[in-house]
C-alpha cells in the first residue's frame, strides 16, 4: 500500500508584484522547491502537523509568475516570494477556483487591494524622496529641515487655534450666550491668519513634503474658506449669527488635538493619549462641523438673495438672472460629499492605526 501524500498548512497573501506563502514546517532541511509549466512544486523533510514527516503539495497559479522562486527557512517555518510577471491584483492564488484545504489567508501580511496600493505608492514615494535626497545633499542635514520647518508650522496652527478655543470658552462661561453673537469680530482676524496658513498644508501634501493626501486636504482647506470669507467675510448679516460661534469652536475643538499629535510626530514622540484623541474626536466632530456649516449657508440664502451679492445676469439673448443662491444650493451638496471623503480617509487612518482587520476571504 502506498504511503499516504502528507500536505503542511499553507498560508498566502499578495501584493502587486509579489505573491507570499508561508509554509508551517519545523526544522526544514534541503527543501526542493520549484516552478515548472506555472505550478509551485514542493516537496520536503520537516516537522508539521503529522510529526516528523515527508511533506509535500502542489499550486498552479492563477496566472503567469516568474519561475524563480526565493526562499528562506527559519527554525519554524518556510517563507516562499515568488514574482508575478505581470503587476497586478489577484482575484484569487490558484486556478481552481475551490480553495485547496490546506491553504488559508495569511492575515499577519494580508491587505486588501486598496491597502496595497497605498502602501506601494508610500514605497515609490519614499524611493524617490530618497534619490532626491541624495542628489541634493546630506539626507539627515535635509531631513532635520523638514522636521523642524513641520514641527514650527504645526505649533504656530496649534497655539492659534489654541487661543480662539480658549478665548470663546471663557467667553461662553462668562457671558452665557451672548457671547454667540459678536464671535466673528472677536475671531475673525486670528481665523483668517489660521485658515490662510493652512494653504501651505495643502501645498506641503501636493509637493511631498508631507504624506497627507491631496484631495481631502484641498476639500477641507476649500470647504472652510468657503464658508470664512464668502459666508462670513463678504456678509455682515451673517456675522452677528450665533452659528459662528458653533462653527469656529468645532474647527478649533478638532484642530487643538491634531496639530500637537503632528508636532510630536515630527520629533518621533507617541503620547497614546493624544494619539487616541487625534484618530477619535473627528467621529463626532467632523459630522457636527458639516452641520454647522450647512446651517450658515442655509441661513445666508435669503441674504444673499436679499442683496443680489454675487448674482449676474446672462448676456443677450438670454439674459437669465442667476443668483448666487442657486450655487449655494450646489454647495451644499458638495459639502455632505466632502464629508464622506474625508470620513472614508480618516476612517481608513484609524484602522490601519489601531489593526482592525475585516474578514478575508479566499
Amino acid at each position: 500500500m502506498e504511503n499516504q501524500v502528507l500536505t503542511p498548512h499553507v498560508y498566502w497573501a499578495q501584493r502587486h508584484r509579489e505573491l507570499y506563502l508561508r509554509v508551517e514546517l519545523s526544522d526544514v532541511q534541503n527543501p526542493a522547491i520549484s516552478i515548472t509549466e506555472n505550478v509551485l512544486h514542493f516537496k520536503a523533510q520537516g516537522h508539521g502537523a503529522k510529526g516528523d514527516n515527508v511533506y509535500e503539495f502542489h499550486l498552479e497559479f492563477l496566472d503567469l509568475v516568474k519561475p524563480e522562486p526565493v526562499y528562506k527557512l527559519t527554525q519554524r517555518q518556510v517563507n516562499i516570494t515568488v514574482q508575478k510577471k505581470v503587476n497586478q491584483w489577484w482575484e484569487r492564488l490558484t486556478k481552481q477556483e475551490k480553495r485547496p484545504l490546506f491553504l488559508a489567508p495569511d492575515f499577519d501580511r494580508w491587505l486588501d487591494e486598496s491597502d496595497a496600493e497605498m502602501e506601494l505608492r508610500a514605497k515609490e514615494e519614499e524611493r524617490l524622496n530618497k534619490l532626491r535626497i541624495e542628489s541634493q545633499g546630506s539626507p539627515e542635514t535635509l531631513i532635520s529641515l523638514k522636521k523642524g520647518y513641520l514641527f514650527m508650522y504645526n505649533l504656530v496652527q496649534f497655539l492659534g487655534f489654541s487661543w480662539m478655543f480658549v478665548n470663546m470658552t471663557v467667553r461662553f462661561f462668562i457671558l452665557g450666550k451672548e457671547s454667540f453673537y459678536d464671535t466673528f469680530h472677536t475671531m475673525a482676524d486670528m481665523m483668517y491668519f489660521c485658515q490662510m496658513l493652512a494653504v501651505v498644508e495643502t501645498i506641503n501634501a501636493a509637493i511631498g513634503v508631507t504624506k497627507s493626501p491631496v484631495i481631502p486636504s484641498v476639500l477641507q482647506l476649500f470647504g472652510r474658506n468657503f464658508i470664512l470669507f464668502i459666508i462670513f467675510g463678504t456678509m455682515e448679516e451673517m456675522q452677528n449669527k450665533a452659528v459662528v460661534f458653533f462653527v469656529f469652536y468645532i474647527w478649533s475643538t478638532i484642530e487643538i488635538f491634531r496639530y500637537p499629535f503632528y508636532m510630536l510626530s515630527c520629533i518621533d514622540m507617541d503620547w497614546k493619549v493624544l494619539t487616541w484623541l487625534r484618530y477619535t474626536v473627528w467621529i463626532p466632530l467632523y459630522p457636527l462641523g458639516c452641520l454647522a456649516e450647512a446651517v450658515s449657508v442655509i441661513q445666508s440664502i435669503p441674504v444673499f438673495n436679499e442683496t443680489g451679492r454675487f448674482s449676474f445676469t446672462l448676456p443677450y439673448p438670454v439674459k437669465i438672472k442667476v443668483r448666487f443662491s442657486f450655487f449655494l444650493q450646489v454647495y451644499l451638496i458638495i459639502l455632505f460629499l466632502g464629508l464622506y471623503i474625508n470620513f472614508r480617509h480618516l476612517y481608513k487612518q484609524r484602522r490601519r492605526r489601531y489593526g482592525q482587520r475585516k474578514k478575508k476571504t479566499h
